[in-house]
Parts: structure tokens; sequence; C-alpha cells
């Protein structure tokens, strides 16, 4: 029995809009704009892909107003794509997460399960304190990462920018069969 490989062809991700509308929101009792260094190296990273900021927000560590402002963000047709930072650890207050993934109408399991190894490899066993998690509300694709400089770079140099123009072909895909 013969057993092949098959690639992603080229063309699949080619379909996905070039350029895409991404969303930066930094969950972050302290950051404000001047220190919120994540967000700032995502933004210079989506013009460095060719892509547009949609919005750079920055909102406290509230399960309510991170639920509210994802969605909002969610419901706007030129948001592709949320990259979210901060919130995720394990403190009371790291409630990304559970404001988020609930409305997820599909999720990326394997983004947290290889951000959290990538990063093993890189922190050893203190990975399993950070949680990241991905999936899809409406038609944009949200990606909740931790809110250090170094798991952000990470999360999106190993993963998110390399998959970017995938996923959302699927979700262009699905909203064009739609219509």
């Amino acid at each position: 029995m013969m057993v092949h490989m098959i690639k992603h062809p080229k063309h699949h991700q080619g379909n996905a809009p070039q350029q895409l509308g991404i969303a930066v929101l930094t969950v972050s009792s302290s950051r404000t704009m001047d220190t919120d260094t994540s967000g700032h190296w995502m933004i210079k990273r989506i013009h460095k892909e060719g892509h547009r900021l949609e919005t750079h927000i920055i909102i406290p560590d509230s399960v309510d107003l991170i639920h509210k402002t994802v969605v909002d963000l969610a419901n706007q047709s030129q948001v592709n794509a949320i990259l979210i930072t901060g919130g995720t650890g394990i403190s009371p207050n790291d409630v990304t997460i559970e404001a988020v993934s609930p409305f997820f109408t599909k999720s990326i399991p394997a983004f947290g399960a290889i951000f959290s190894y990538l990063s093993y490899e890189e922190i050893d066993s203190a990975a399993m304190l950070s949680r990241a998690a991905a999936g899809i509300i409406q038609n944009t694709v949200v990606f909740c990462m931790p809110g250090s400089l170094k798991a952000v770079k990470l999360a999106c140099n190993a993963l998110i920018f390399n998959e970017l123009h995938h996923i959302c072909h699927h979700l262009f895909e699905k909203t064009n069969h739609n219509n």
C-alpha cells in the first residue's frame, strides 16, 4: 500500500484576500498605549505582512468588556482577524479565555497545543502556566495569546502569520457560498 503526503496547494491559500483587516486587542489593567510593547510589535508585523490595522484597543481584565469588544469587532465586515494579547494566565484576573472561548462557533485547539509545545521548548515547564486559544467568531478568526512580548513574537512568527491567509481563505469561502 502506498501512502501519499498531501500538502496545501499554494492556490488554496491564494484565494484569501491578500490584504486582511486585523484588530489588535490588548487586555491589561496596567498597560497604556505608550507601554503596550506587544501591541505595538504586532502592529509593525501586520504592516510588514501587508495587512491593514483596523484598530488597536486596550481594555481592562473584565469578562463582559472583553466579550463585548470581541463580538463588536467580529461583527465588523472589514475585520478578518483579532489578535488578543494578555489575560491568558492563571491568576484570578486572567479572564480572556473565559470571556472569548464560549463564543467560538469553531475552536482551533491545535493553536493552543502547538503554542504550548513551542513555549515549553523555550521556557520549560513554566509553559503550562500560560494559556493560548484560537477560534472563529462570526467569520473572524480570533487568537488569544499571553501578554509578554516574547510570547506574542513566538505565536505570531511561528503560527499565526504562517496560516492566517489559509484560515481566512476558508472563512472567505464560507461567506461567498452563503451569498
